[in-house]
């Protein structure tokens, strides 16, 4: 018959020992739980009123971020096919911010009239960090690297994880049953000029897109027959539009010691003042807009919708820097 001696160093001996020293110590135990429990109760991530015990609640995601540490780089050239996007916009770029430091890899796609960039940087890279860097190289690039007109600008400071909050905008009255009457359009202009700078001024959103509608604006519909006419070119009434809307400064004058500023206001603000924009000068006549065509308010060309229970509505969506639960 032989006896085992089971050694103190062992699993089995180790653990023993520590139920014996917990037997014979209940005050000890008791007072390790209790500080244990107290610490707990003092950091827990919850919105517990306690006055007996100062709270520092650990701060917890609230929708953790499981995505890459990447910025968005977006480029719109709008008429352009996808292959003009990609040898004149998607490639350049793509080349020079492969020399930005971080960078893993960069994943790019051209549409049709827009390119996204996709620069993924390494996780010990800091993120606004990662921006600064990308704002740097963007607006250190050569003149004749992207084409006229073209500027690239950065995504919102949000992760790819960033959508927090949905809504949609319906019509109530004051007892807050659902009131028809608006129309697409003014949900849309109410969304884009209320709602949304509302949503902006909330501490940790970084940008609200605004979803479904119609964008109102101001549409001017030329005459063929009229434009040959008059003998007027596109272009003409493109830069009579543009010049027609704008302040112009001049300088001052002086009137009984009293010196008053001239400007020239010349904002448009109704489809009155489109139509009397003067485009071309014929035998001293003017030929103003209202004689080339027709101009009005409509709907912006849009690529989609949003659906609400089998009904077109309009609503946005916010994009959040991080979601924490103090």
């Amino acid at each position: 018959m032989t006896v085992e001696k089971t050694s103190e160093s062992s699993p089995a001996g180790v653990l023993a020992y520590l139920l014996r020293f917990c037997l014979e110590n209940k005050l000890v135990v008791f007072l390790v739980f209790l500080f244990i429990l107290l610490w707990g109760i003092r950091n827990a991530p919850f919105d517990w009123k306690t006055e007996w015990i100062p709270r520092d609640p650990v701060t917890v995601d609230a929708i953790p971020d499981v995505g890459e540490n990447q910025q968005i780089v977006f480029t719109e050239w709008p008429g352009r096919s996808p292959r003009d996007v990609d040898d004149q916009i998607t490639y350049p770029l793509t080349s020079v911010l492969l020399g930005v430091p971080g960078v893993k890899s960069i994943r790019s796609y051209s549409m049709f009239g827009f390119s996204s960039i996709y620069v993924i940087f390494d996780e010990k890279v800091d993120f606004y960090w990662s921006r600064s860097r990308l704002l740097e190289k963007l607006n250190s690039l050569p003149e004749d690297a992207l084409p006229e007109g073209v500027r690239p600008v950065l995504g919102p400071d949000a992760t790819a994880m960033g959508q927090v909050f949905w809504y949609t905008l319906e019509g109530r009255d004051l007892q807050g049953r659902p009131a028809g009457g608006w129309d697409l359009d003014e949900l849309r202009s109410i969304q884009d000029w209320q709602v949304r700078y509302a949503l902006l001024g909330v501490e940790g959103i970084s940008e609200v897109a605004s979803i479904g509608g119609f964008q109102r604006e101001y549409q001017i519909d030329l005459d063929p027959d009229a434009l040959r006419a008059y003998g007027v070119a596109l272009e003409e009434v493109f830069q009579s539009v543009r010049n027609s809307n704008i302040d112009v400064g001049a300088r001052t004058i002086e009137i009984n010691r009293v010196e008053y500023i001239i400007r020239g206001l010349g904002f448009l603000k109704s489809l009155s003042d489109i139509e009397s924009i003067v485009v071309k000068v014929q035998d001293n006549v003017p030929v103003t807009l209202r004689e080339l065509g027709t101009i009005s308010c409509g709907p912006a060309l849009r690529g989609g919708a949003l659906d609400k229970s089998g009904a077109e509505s309009v609503g946005g969506s916010s994009l959040s820097v991080s979601v924490s639960i103090r």
